[in-house]
This record gives structure tokens, sequence and C-alpha cells, in this order.
């Protein structure tokens, strides 16, 4: 069973219900959000071979610092970075070091900014100085799930439709599709309701509705889905060192479809742009 709340009578903290925002929620999100992108944009001639993950980490704290807001993963359940630095087969959470950058790599970087009271979600990948075809192959494919991910988001839909576009997409490419982690319910909330699988059939899951608040973030592998995590207790990593690659954006839902909540506002978040 299924229950819908209004966010603004919600108490703060997951209780399995989906939260129904209003206009000034999304105003909101739409400030978090910005700060995000505008990161990540900001990020785009800083990522080259020599540079450290750690380097990146700084810069992340300071940008958002300048403008009020914290990363939401620094002290998040122990992990102790304001971003998650993800290279090659790094599927998810990559923790910043001091090791540099190497030309070749391909790298995922997921930030998270709280902002008054307001979360903005969203990770892009960045090439690392001359990479090959095959890494920018896997690159655009994971862009297009996500575009079309999001292109499945209306209210009457199902949450299933959305992961039934990635899989579909993602498998004719000769691609796999990560099932370990998902897209999740976010807000005032980091994580929160509903979880977001980026695989599925168009008839299964929730119903969206207007004002519900969401990521979507398929992980893409070349190679077979399967991810471990390492004794680090976060970095997954695939299973069979195959390349893998992300993108993830914050979507809220309208009466017509949904808006983007962390669109670049210089048009870096596609591949090939940075």
């Amino acid at each position: 069973m299924v229950t819908y709340i209004d966010a603004a009578t919600a108490p703060l903290k997951n209780t399995g219900a989906i939260r129904l925002y209003g206009a000034e929620d999304f105003e909101g999100m739409r400030r978090a959000c910005q700060l995000t992108a505008r990161c990540l944009d900001a990020l785009v001639p800083m990522v080259k071979p020599g540079v450290t993950t750690a380097a990146i980490d700084k810069f992340v704290f300071e940008f958002g610092a300048d403008y009020g807001a914290l990363p939401a993963t620094l002290n998040y359940r122990g992990y102790k970075y304001s971003v998650c630095t993800s290279i090659n087969h790094v599927v998810c959470h990559g923790m910043p070091d001091d090791k540099p950058l190497r030309d070749g790599d391909i790298v995922n970087i997921d930030v998270t900014y709280l902002l008054d009271g307001w979360h903005g979600d969203s990770s892009r990948m960045y090439p690392v100085g001359q990479i090959k075809r095959a890494a920018e192959r896997l690159m655009e494919v994971t862009y297009e799930c996500l575009m079309r991910g999001i292109a499945a988001v209306r209210p009457g839909a199902r949450t299933g439709a959305i992961g039934d576009a990635i899989q579909t997409y993602a498998e004719a490419e000769r691609c796999s599709v990560v099932r370990d982690f998902c897209g999740h319910g976010v807000g005032r909330l980091f994580h929160d309701s509903p979880n977001i699988l980026h695989y599925g059939k168009a008839n299964e899951g929730p119903e969206l509705r207007e004002g519900m608040i969401f990521t979507i973030e398929p992980m893409i592998n070349l190679g077979k889905p399967h991810v471990k995590v390492l004794s680090d207790g976060w970095t997954a990593v695939t299973r069979d060192r195959s390349l893998t690659a992300q993108y993830e954006h914050t979507v809220g839902v309208t009466a017509n479809g949904c808006e983007i909540f962390t669109l670049s506002p210089a048009g870096l978040d596609r591949p090939g742009l940075g």
C-alpha cells in the first residue's frame, strides 16, 4: 500500500510515505539544485591529468561555503568527504584521495548541497585528458539512459516506466544496468521514499503524482551488472572490473511532466561538452 502525504505536514524522517511538495518547495529545490549544477560546471576545467580527487573534494566544500551551503555527504553515516569521486570501474561512492587522475580515466563526481534546508543532488561524468572511444560511448549511452528515464516521468505513470525506459535502451546498446543502487526521493531529506529503480516494467511501482521530487541516477556497465562493496564499506566496484558510468539529475513531477532542477546553466551536463 503506497501512502502519499503533504510534505508540509510530514515528519522529517523517512516513514515510507511519498511526500508531495508545493510551489514554494519547488523554488527551494531550484536554488539548492542550481548551486550543485554550478559547482559541477566549475569543475569542468579542473578535471585533468595530475589533479587529485582530494583537491576536487576541497573545491566542492569551499564552493558551497561561499554560498552558505554544506555538502550533505560530509559526515553522513560516517562518510568523511564532501563529494564522491568514482573512477573507471568504481560504480559509486568512491572516496577522494591524493592519487592523481591519469590521462584516459573517466570519473563520476557526485555533489549534494544542503542549502536552506533543501538537498540539491546531481552527478556527472568527466573525461580526464584523451579517453578511449569505448569510454566515450559508455558515457553517451549512460546519459541517454538518464534522459530517457526522465522523459518517462509524468503524473499517472509508474516508477517502473523510468526503469523500463533505462533498461530497454541500455541492453539494446549491449550494456548492463546496475541493480544494487537506485534513485531516491529527495527534498528536505537527503534520502527519502520512493526508491527509483533503473530497471523494471512500466506497469510496476508507485504511481507518479504531481509534487513528487526524486533523483534518477542510472549506473551503466560495459560488462556485467554485478558489483561488490570494498572493505572500506563505501566504494562499490564492478565485479568484472569493467568500465562503469553514471549521470544523475533531481526532478520534480509537474502537472504535465517534470522539471529537471539540476540542469547545467552553461549546458555542460552532457557528454563531450566539458
